[in-house]
């Protein structure tokens, strides 16, 4: 599915003739508003007058109906209406001569603009504005994707590669008016915690029972991951609940001790009626591989991302699952942000509830083995966000982060690899410096809601990416817990009860019992994937030192291609190790499968 949204102005007919699209829904003045490719199941549209709102995605469509749409008296007033839509969707508005376009809140459903015929143009994806007009490389936002762990942080993380596409940010809806001109509104932010873990748990439940409850009535046949972890637990017994026909899969862990089998067989006996499936440990399509390939060229039109290691897994799946009968796939993405530990948890228990909190944060030190020292000092820190982004970009060529000095920041560190070049860090410093200037509100004033949602968006990234990967395989990639309303329930709920008492992800043990066995609530770990990394890179050396001769990056004069050789042959001993070669190689990867302009001599980014 992928669709256009157009400003209800002359002009815009002409730009609606070049995507060729199967699908097209008007303004009330007969100018083309949506145009795309989609299911007609996928849109719903409610009309009362001369007044349309559609919406495109999974929702309830008995929530939406014209006696509300006639009562709104102005595009603003569609805030309440989009507050209380479960599911995950894009919304779209035409109200007199005005159009307002939203996604979901961390960008599982997101919106990119650009100007096309002096007008600004809207889509939920890249690849229709490139369509439209062609668009450079912007070689700076393709150097912070090299930065590990994740790429660049938040607010540059949702931005593609390209420039003159914008992604509008989180937590904001677009306004088309009909000259062509743009702006963004905010219209949602997080609730303030105040749920107790009982009202947390029941407002968890009741938002994901809805939110299941929305999938099975979009696909009576669902997949789903049953990793043996809780999140992807949650989900299968939640949908067995929803009356889903429920297939799942579970990849054997390489590591013995890794018990992920023992806990996913566990919850496979309580799941009688499902149809479990269990994947070799040692298949071809478990292991860390090369990225992109020729054979799914422009599959990532934003940009490469470090999931991209993956993806030979993720269209073996695919393919299992679309075989099996199911076009949608459930995925725990969001879990651990929503319920687990963030970095900065404890610099927030420590000021929300000084005894207890600071009780549970020498439970975290002492785990960590962190000293005294440098716990008060990560816990005393005052600085602001954009000040602590300017502290991150000051040290993105350092050595990485000792692991047992605690970081209680906003922004997690990331850092350059060393085989990046000088101009490459020059460029991606700067980047970050502007961005700290330009952005200097968080997406929260609580530290560690702050990180859960910058790594909401970034979870959200990934599915919706992986689904343009997967376009024309008849099956989508689905993330219940990023769902706007699961979001609201679990972060509204107050730090200390989420982390109540150093129990495992007590917010969703609670939400989801009585729905999930208690033996299987009992799981206090998660599984641990190293052996799966380095068993890949030895598989898969040789193809990766391919990527070194001739390297494309290295054209761009973003990397020095020996060093990045000699880390492929000698990566060190912890998975962590890893993550750099991984980001390279999803760069490198991706540039030599894209349609982007051949690139001939070095060049320096911005």
């Amino acid at each position: 599915m992928t669709f256009v949204v157009l400003p209800d102005t002359a002009a815009a007919a002409a730009v609606s003739t070049r995507l060729a699209a199967a699908n097209r829904i008007d303004h009330a003045s007969g100018r083309p508003w949506i145009v795309g490719d989609w299911h007609p199941k996928d849109v719903t549209v409610v009309e009362a007058g001369s007044r349309k709102l559609a919406v495109i995605g999974s929702t309830p469509t008995g929530r939406v109906d014209a006696d509300a749409l006639g009562r709104v008296g102005s595009l603003h007033e569609l805030d309440a209406i989009a507050a209380r839509l479960p599911g995950s969707f894009h919304l779209l508005a035409s109200i007199d001569g005005k159009t307002r376009i939203q996604g979901s809140v961390v960008g599982v459903r997101q919106v990119f603009t650009a100007t096309v015929d002096d007008m600004t143009v809207a889509a939920d994806g890249v690849e229709s504005l490139l369509r439209l007009k062609p668009m450079p490389l912007d070689e700076t936002l393709l150097a912070a994707r090299l930065l590990v762990p994740g790429g660049a942080p938040w607010p540059l993380a949702p931005q593609p590669v390209i420039k003159g596409v914008e992604a509008v940010g989180t937590g904001h809806w677009l306004q088309l008016d009909n000259s062509g001109r743009s702006r963004t509104y905010r219209w949602w932010n997080l609730p303030e915690a105040t749920l107790s873990l009982e009202q947390g748990a029941a407002a968890v439940r009741e938002a994901l029972q809805e939110s299941l409850a929305v999938r099975t009535g979009q696909a009576k046949t669902l997949s789903a991951d049953l990793s043996g972890g809780m999140d992807s637990t949650s989900l299968c017994f939640l949908a067995d609940e929803a009356g889903a026909d429920l297939i799942t899969y579970h990849v054997r862990p390489l590591d013995f001790a890794n018990e992920d089998t023992r806990w996913a067989k566990r919850a496979a006996d309580h799941l009688p009626a499902a149809d479990h499936h269990t994947l070799a440990a040692d298949r071809t399509e478990n292991l860390f591989d090369v990225g992109y390939t020729p054979d799914q060229p422009d599959a990532a039109p934003e940009g490469p991302s470090t999931w991209a290691s993956g993806l030979a897994h993720i269209h073996d799946l695919a393919a299992r699952a679309s075989g099996a009968g199911s076009s949608l796939h459930l995925t725990g993405f969001g879990g651990d942000e929503l319920f687990g530990r963030m970095p900065a948890g404890a610099w927030a228990l420590a000021r929300a509830h000084p005894i207890s909190g600071l009780r549970l944060v020498n439970r975290y030190r002492l785990a960590n083995r962190w000293s005294w020292r440098a716990t008060v000092s990560a816990l005393t820190d005052r600085s602001t966000f954009a000040e602590n982004l300017v502290r991150v970009a000051n040290s993105i060529d350092a050595p990485p982060p000792r692991l047992d000095e605690p970081d209680f920041g906003w922004v997690f560190a990331p850092r350059m690899p060393h085989w990046a070049t000088p101009d490459a860090v020059s460029a991606v410093r700067r980047l970050l410096i502007e961005a700290a200037a330009s952005t200097p509100v968080p997406l929260d004033l609580d530290r560690s809601r702050h990180q859960a949602l910058a790594s909401l968006v970034f979870e959200g990234a990934t599915v919706r990416q992986v689904n343009t990967a997967l376009a024309g395989t008849g099956i989508v990639w689905d993330a219940p817990f990023l769902d706007d309303r699961v979001i609201e329930a679990a972060l509204a709920t107050r730090v200390d009860q989420r982390l109540a008492s150093g129990r495992f992800k007590p917010l969703l043990v609670e939400a989801i019992r009585g729905i999930v066995p208690d033996d299987i609530l009992s799981r206090t770990d998660k599984g641990e994937f190293s052996a799966e990394a380095f068993r890949g890179l030895e598989r898969n050396r040789a193809r990766l030192l391919e990527l070194s001769e001739d390297s494309q990056l290295a054209r761009l004069g973003l990397i020095d291609p020996a060093a990045f050789r000699s880390a492929v042959l000698n990566p060190g001993p912890m998975s962590h190790h890893l993550q750099p070669i991984e980001s390279t190689v999803a760069c490198e990867s991706w540039l030599r499968t894209h349609s982007r302009p051949n690139i001939t001599e070095t060049s320096t980014p911005r």
